[in-house]
């Protein structure tokens, strides 16, 4: 059995019963928040649907209110004036061959990356390497795009992109521990929103299974899966 830290131990003792509302599980996670970093609030949703078929995988864009509360770092591939939007917007990076042939190299010193239309077909190539990492330009989060600096800065501003995982569950940043309590609150109902706005026609039974949120070096808290509680 892993040996938690004593750090872990005592948050666990915070932790009174099995669900929360999702109120008093910020306040918790305020509280079991004792590292000597800023750590990343975190949810895990696990849902009623079999990511195997294509017609229940959940996935799509969402920006969180008050952002994730880090500089995320955009890399851009695109040619012509498109560099120049890139850059204007608040790109890290942008270019077309110096990209693609450092990426080859192994460099992905970039934390999402945007292309237009025409340069997937150079980037299909990087697949092996963009892939497995989740940084894969796609059309259905948004990342392959004409609109370059309207996504960058949407980007910059807290846009973020979660999928269902083989085990069907969505895990995603939702801020930082720092964050006023109303902040981490507003961050979270407007992803759940989206999320139970996607519910697939196809899944069938009970959708939200169930839910948790934990700061990076603390417990998972169960929240009520309960629609409801991510009303306005």
């Amino acid at each position: 059995m892993k040996k938690r830290s004593k750090r872990y131990r005592e948050a666990v003792k915070l932790l009174g019963k099995k669900e929360y509302s999702l109120e008093e599980a910020i306040v918790l996670i305020k509280k079991t928040a004792s590292a000597k970093f800023d750590e990343t609030v975190e949810l895990s949703v696990r849902l009623g649907v079999d990511p195997r078929h294509a017609d229940q995988v959940v996935r799509g864009t969402v920006a969180l209110p008050h952002g994730l509360g880090k500089a995320v770092r955009v890399l851009v591939i695109a040619k012509g004036e498109k560099v120049d939007d890139a850059l204007s917007a608040g790109a890290d990076h942008a270019g077309y061959d110096e990209y693609l042939e450092k990426i080859q190299q192994g460099w992905l010193d970039f934390d999402v990356l945007v292309a237009t239309p025409d340069a997937m077909k150079d980037l299909g190539k990087l697949g092996r390497v963009l892939g497995p990492r989740g940084l894969m330009p796609n059309p259905k989060s948004g990342t392959v795009t004409m609109e370059i600096g309207t996504t960058v800065k949407e980007i910059k501003a807290g846009k973020i992109d979660f999928r269902v995982d083989k085990t069907g569950i969505v895990h995603t940043g939702v801020g930082k521990a720092s964050f006023e309590a109303n902040k981490l609150k507003d961050n979270v109902k407007t992803l759940m929103q989206t999320i139970i706005r996607m519910k697939p026609a196809a899944a069938k039974g009970t959708y939200l299974k169930s839910i948790s949120i934990s700061n990076t070096m603390g417990p998972g808290i169960r929240i009520m899966a309960n629609p409801v509680e991510f009303q306005d």
